[in-house]
């Protein structure tokens, strides 16, 4: 591959495009993964491996003549607000003297479902600025212990996601991330749901082992992944922004799957970097611009629940900035079938 042998030619660049240091390192978070904390590269919002390739002449061309592309997807958690949450946002309605917000929450009270069943409201907002996205959802049973929904119970609202030509990938719980036959069980479940083929796959709560998770998700059959990225730090986890297939050093031979690198998830600014809201912005426009420099990829996770209030707000202003720079914004779907040029 044309990627390979450019990179290959340093070997400070190889390592870090392979990621190299996570081999055997038995440094791991509470769920398992390694975090940037104990990784040794410092230059994470710098796309070093892109960089290097740009300046040996590696250039993609995106439809439109886009200068660079923006892929997004949302990991579907859960759609069921826990009762007691309900009740506590109902106290709160109550103790501001907010009578109309007090029954709208009633009313979510008797009923199912609730404001994070949004599937529609998230492709409403996207298709104002002519983009698309990625919905990943679990398959998991009641036995499972990533179980938060039955995905019959959004049989309708999945059906809206194709009808629209939106994309759904899997979403693989916490006991699938090393388990092939597991990810195709899952693949095959959320398959006959959807009459239509799953050919993508990102892992709960970002769980990935380098290069145990891409060898099984290849022999799973499925085409492309994007697990790989940090939870407690934004940017460039192997210093590419563009996606690749990645390569096993114990077999020294490349892996069958596209990776999608995640650039940006959205409880990552928050919960584990703890910027306040013009740190946040200023931080994803430094994302962005570098990304653009390269002719790259910003990919995004934002979950169905960050779309309220100031959440919601921040994920539109990323959209907007992206779309007054004639960004080609997709999901990830068309970004792989396009990336097919390239390998």
């Amino acid at each position: 591959m044309l990627m390979h042998k450019i990179i290959q030619s340093d070997p400070e660049i190889w390592n870090l495009f392979t990621s190299k240091e996570e081999y055997n390192n038995l440094h791991r978070d509470q769920y398992e993964r390694f975090p940037y904390y104990a990784s040794k590269n410092r230059n994470i919002f710098e796309p070093l491996v892109s960089q290097y390739l740009i300046n040996h002449n590696f250039r993609v061309e995106f439809p439109g003549n886009a200068p660079f592309a923006v892929c997004l997807t949302h990991d579907i958690d859960t759609i069921y607000k826990p009762l007691i949450y309900k009740g506590i946002d109902m106290l709160l309605a109550l103790k501001k003297g907010d009578a109309n917000n007090f029954f709208i929450l009633l009313k979510q009270i008797q009923s199912k479902k609730n404001p994070f069943c949004n599937f529609s409201n998230i492709m409403n907002l996207e298709k104002k600025y002519g983009a698309k996205s990625t919905f990943f959802v679990l398959a998991e049973t009641q036995e499972e212990p990533d179980f938060q929904y039955n995905i019959e119970d959004i049989n309708k609202e999945l059906g809206e996601i194709i009808e629209n030509k939106w994309e759904i990938g899997l979403h693989g719980g916490s006991s699938v991330y090393l388990d092939a036959h597991m990810m195709m069980a899952k693949k095959k479940v959320l398959e006959k749901l959807i009459h239509k083929e799953i050919i993508g796959y990102r892992s709960h709560f970002l769980q990935f082992h380098t290069p145990d998770t891409w060898v099984a998700l290849s022999k799973a059959g499925f085409k492309y992944d994007t697990t790989f990225g940090y939870a407690d730090c934004a940017g460039f986890r192997n210093g590419i922004c563009h996606p690749f297939k990645p390569y096993n050093l114990n077999t020294d031979q490349e892996i069958n799957i596209l990776e999608i690198p995640l650039i940006l998830m959205d409880c990552t600014l928050g919960l584990y970097m703890e910027l306040d809201e013009d740190k946040k912005w200023e931080l994803i426009k430094g994302l962005i611009e570098r990304v653009a420099e390269c002719r790259g990829i910003f990919t995004i996770l934002w979950h169905n629940t960050f779309m309220s209030g100031s959440q919601f707000e921040l994920y539109e202003k990323i959209l907007a900035y992206c779309y007054k720079k004639n960004a080609w914004m997709t999901n990830c779907e068309e970004i792989y079938y396009w990336f097919q040029n390239y390998y």
